[in-house]
């Protein structure tokens, strides 16, 4: 039976015909579909984990115990799971264990652009990385042969493109494998320095292992063409050159880009005139052909930034252009943008009324930034904003605290806020922590969390009570607040802020795209009483605009929040009669 799948529910569908048993993984674009997928299917155990580390563990824990087992992320997520990635590597697995990592060439929804390469050949972890559905599940199934045949943990590296692409895939029934059985070995998993470097030479020797397996694997595969031209390339770069060369050129595509082969390629070398490899971002392929003695080109023609295109390659390699594959000029600009009616954007509004110092963290209110607010000042990486507050204070004291917040969402702080908070209670800066609640992880797509009160399949399951922790973490000003309620902000953080010690402030109000959330009639302007003074306009509502000289509701966007009209000195904001000012 065939479908047309997403690259990331294929993926899924992966794990499931692998036989697959317990799936552990924090969301992260491009990578959250896969474990979202997976959930469909009642034989597989998955779960949100509060980050990365905590779900490569679990996955861990259930390949000790003899079961396979899976755990996503997106690129960034590696660095917050690279400590047990690193171990794992010497520990090996019982059953098999894929880890997939999706990669973001871009910078579409992520901080960064790293190439999550680095980390297999850092780790000596084998990695796969598939150039469109059918290999997204066929490469899935072949991870765990790869995974229990080694006594490895298996990387599969997605990306943008290809997690969110669809092609037509082949389906097959679950095959479930036998349950390993659960055998101590304390030398093999107890990882103290004596055993863990017994285990390195293991690992140097699968290495070797799998490097022989790289020349032979029809993973990695040879398409002879025209022999003027060879071209070395993996993923997503393999269709961006097939679609511009064709049977113009010889191709030898790389499905395992960790370990690479060595005589493969340098077979492949020798039967065409002139070879380039095709690989986005760093230079890795390119530089283990160098390596082997073999000339080359690379990063010489192409970018080491952003992601390629079928029009890029044609043009950097003097190629003519498809007229199907050139890039459309002169779209209008869609900026990012705070929904209309976000909680966050009440709280933004009073931080940049004060002219508070705001570092900020990773989500959907990272759009704090954008102007008219331009609340937010940083951004680093999740949990961030909380440890960095801490250093802020303690180097400027009582020139900076006064007036410098830190915000985080309620999803990014169980992530990684709570260790930076438990540093602020320890060490005691003066500092005020404003956590976003919205009650649910908006930015990649409304995935529940431990604060929300439900798992992954929407059914009741532990609630943390963010009150009652950070008041348990030694905090004694914890404040509440209504982010709708301009008022109330304005009140609440400058008494936070003139305290003389740390305090938390919990800005809740659910999501307003959340299904449960019931948007109130949007708001009409009485022209009349409007003086075109724009001040609605400073908290950046993309319902509110100016038309004709005077403030206009797009009555399709607004949902009634009511922030607006608390700006207006002149009540030319107004309900709708019977509803609610």
């Amino acid at each position: 039976m065939k479908d047309l799948l997403l690259g990331n529910k294929a993926f899924a569908r992966g794990l499931y015909e692998a036989g697959v048993e317990v799936v552990s993984s924090y969301p992260g674009t491009p990578s959250t579909e896969v474990t979202e997928e997976a959930a469909k299917y009642d034989e597989i155990y998955c779960e949100w984990a509060p980050n990365e580390k905590v779900a490569m563990e679990v996955a861990f824990g259930a390949s000790l115990a003899g079961k396979r087992s899976f755990c996503g992320m997106k690129h960034v997520g590696l660095n917050v799971a690279a400590d047990p990635l690193f171990t794992v590597s010497y520990t090996g697995v019982n059953a098999g264990m894929v880890i997939c990592v999706a990669d973001d060439p871009g910078m579409h929804s992520s901080q960064n652009e790293q190439d999550s390469r680095h980390y297999a050949r850092a780790s000596k972890i084998p990695m796969l990385e598939p150039s469109d559905s059918a290999e997204a599940l066929e490469f899935a199934k072949k991870a765990y042969e790869i995974s229990e045949e080694n006594d490895t943990p298996v990387i599969m590296k997605m990306c943008t493109r290809v997690a969110h692409a669809q092609s037509l895939v082949e389906l097959s029934d679950r095959v479930v494998p036998e349950k390993k059985p659960y055998e101590k070995n304390i030398a093999k998993y107890v990882m103290m320095p004596g055993n863990a470097k017994r285990r390195h030479p293991v690992v140097e020797q699968r290495t070797q292992n799998l490097i022989a397996f790289a020349e032979t694997t029809d993973l990695n595969r040879v398409e002879m063409g025209d022999t003027k031209l060879g071209i070395i390339t993996a993923g997503t770069s393999y269709q961006y050159a097939k679609e511009v060369y064709g049977e113009n050129a010889s191709i030898l595509k790389l499905g395992m880009v960790y370990p690479l082969p060595v005589q493969k390629i340098k077979d492949f070398a020798a039967k065409v005139d002139k070879l380039i490899v095709i690989e986005e971002l760093d230079p890795i392929i390119e530089e283990h052909c160098k390596a082997l003695g073999l000339e080359v080109s690379g990063k010489d023609l192409l970018p080491l930034i952003d992601e390629f295109s079928q029009s890029l390659i044609a043009e950097k390699l003097g190629e003519p252009a498809k007229e199907g594959c050139k890039a459309i000029d002169g779209l209008p600009v869609r900026p990012p943008v705070m929904c209309a009616g976000c909680p966050h954007r009440g709280m933004f509004y009073t931080l940049s009324k004060n002219k508070c110092t705001v570092l900020g963290d990773i989500g959907c209110y990272t759009l704090g930034a954008v102007a008219p607010l331009s609340a937010i000042e940083m951004t680093l990486c999740m949990g961030a904003s909380i440890s960095s507050i801490h250093g802020f204070n303690k180097a400027l004291g009582e020139e900076s605290e006064n007036k410098t917040v830190a915000v985080i969402g309620d999803s990014t702080f169980m992530h990684s806020g709570m260790t930076g908070l438990a540093n602020i209670a320890y060490n005691q800066s003066n500092s005020t922590v404003i956590i976003l609640d919205n009650s649910i992880t908006g930015m990649t797509g409304h995935q529940q969390n431990p604060t929300t009160g439900y798992n992954i399949k929407g059914d009741p399951a532990g609630k943390i009570d963010l009150e009652a922790l950070c008041r348990s973490m030694g905090f004694n000003r914890v404040r509440v607040v209504d982010p709708y309620n301009l008022k109330e902000c304005d009140e609440v953080v400058k008494e936070e802020l003139a305290a003389n010690e740390p305090s938390v402030i919990i800005s809740r109000r659910p999501c307003a795209l959340l299904k449960y959330v019931k948007a109130k009639p949007s708001l009409n302007v009485n022209r009349d009483k409007c003086k075109s003074c724009h001040a609605c306009m400073k908290i950046g509502c993309p319902a509110l605009s100016f038309k004709d000289g005077k403030a206009h509701v797009d009555t399709t966007l607004c949902v009634g929040c009511g922030v607006c009209q608390q700006l207006c000195a002149f009540d030319a904001l107004e309900a709708p009669e019977g509803g609610d000012k």
